[in-house]
């Protein structure tokens, strides 16, 4: 018979009150920090593709990819040509590479849940590639 826990059984565990004198908080010990919340496995990812789907920023950065572009582009031109870039014109190129990626990535999503399986591989991205074709862009 239960009398005035609330429902609640006991758990164990010995003596409960106050504090006892050996847990007495002395001068120099460390300051207790709370620990920090650890989410399920999953869920600061899903919380991370929201954040990502609702946002229009660029998912990569500017300076390293317009050094990507000017590398590139040397060794499209000859050395002795020096190649100069609008800032916008590298903006258009990463926008377009950006788009390009992310269509890819859906699609090569799409080919891992047709496989029964929720990890993209690299036979995803080859399937996804070629079922878009030579010209498959952004369509």
């Amino acid at each position: 018979m239960m009398t005035g826990r609330g429902g609640r059984g006991g758990r164990g565990g010995g003596a409960r009150g106050g504090r006892g004198g050996a847990a007495a908080v002395q001068p120099g010990d460390p300051i207790p920090y709370p620990r920090r919340r650890r989410y399920r496995p999953g869920t600061v990812a899903l919380r991370e593709i929201r954040k990502l789907q609702n946002s229009t920023d660029l998912l990569l950065r500017k300076l390293p990819f317009a050094r990507l572009v000017r590398e590139i582009a040397l060794t499209m031109r000859p050395a002795d040509e020096g190649m100069r870039w609008q800032s916008q014109a590298i903006l258009a190129l990463q926008e377009a590479a950006e788009a390009f990626l992310v269509h890819l990535f859906e699609d090569t999503n799409l080919c891992a849940i047709h496989a029964k399986r929720v990890t993209i591989m690299q036979k995803d991205i080859q399937l996804a590639r070629r079922i878009r074709g030579v010209w498959g862009g952004l369509g």
